[in-house]
């Protein structure tokens, strides 16, 4: 995607907390990771992500999803990371499947992370994922950064990270350890994506 020398341009979608985008910021502070994070946008007006980016400096964009058609509103998102000239888009609890139209577009650009070591648990949803691992006895479980592609969560696996499933685990339990490892696992993403 780029040579060593540039840093990649990040454009981050999310609906949550942004619990990721601390992460990144600080392996950027460090030095850990060639990168800056150019905008984030969320379809949430309250989600604490965009907080998150203001207090990094980071522009912070809200755009409603409401009442629009999800080929409108994917347009509106594209508009803006192109304004801004991003190289590669995180998708952070980011909470809306995107259009196919948005998928080609940034083919190959597109980074997101689904809590479970994919292709198990494909199609879930945060919390949701945990409460299956518990259900079906797994001994692990994990994160997968994938890239995306118009089959969700189908995309070519760059970066899982495995933890393992204790007996006393709840599904809160899950979500925290698994969280834990998502952070890293994008900026090894990140990396990989960069070479």
């Amino acid at each position: 995607m780029k040579n060593s020398q540039e840093k990649v341009k990040i454009g981050v979608l999310g609906s949550t907390r942004g619990t990721d985008l601390k992460a990144i910021m600080e392996a950027v502070a460090a030095q850990r990771l060639s990168a800056s994070v150019r905008v984030v946008i969320s379809n949430i007006s309250s989600a604490y992500i965009l907080t998150r980016a203001a207090a990094y400096e980071i522009p912070a964009v809200f755009i409603s999803h409401q009442s629009k058609r999800r080929l409108d509103f994917d347009r509106e998102i594209s508009k803006v990371l192109t304004e801004y000239n991003v190289d590669l888009i995180l998708l952070i609890g980011f909470m809306r499947i995107l259009s196919g139209e948005f998928c080609r577009k940034w083919q190959g650009k597109i980074l997101n992370v689904h809590p479970s070591l994919l292709p198990k648990y494909a199609g879930g949803m945060d919390s949701n994922v945990h409460a299956e691992v518990l259900k079906n006895g797994d001994t692990e479980t994990g994160c997968t950064i994938h890239l995306v592609t118009e089959e969700v969560d189908r995309g070519q696996i760059i970066v899982q990270k495995k933890c393992k499933v204790l007996a006393s685990d709840t599904a809160v339990d899950l979500k925290t350890r698994v969280q834990a490892l998502e952070g890293e696992a994008f900026i090894e993403a990140i990396e990989k994506l960069s070479l």
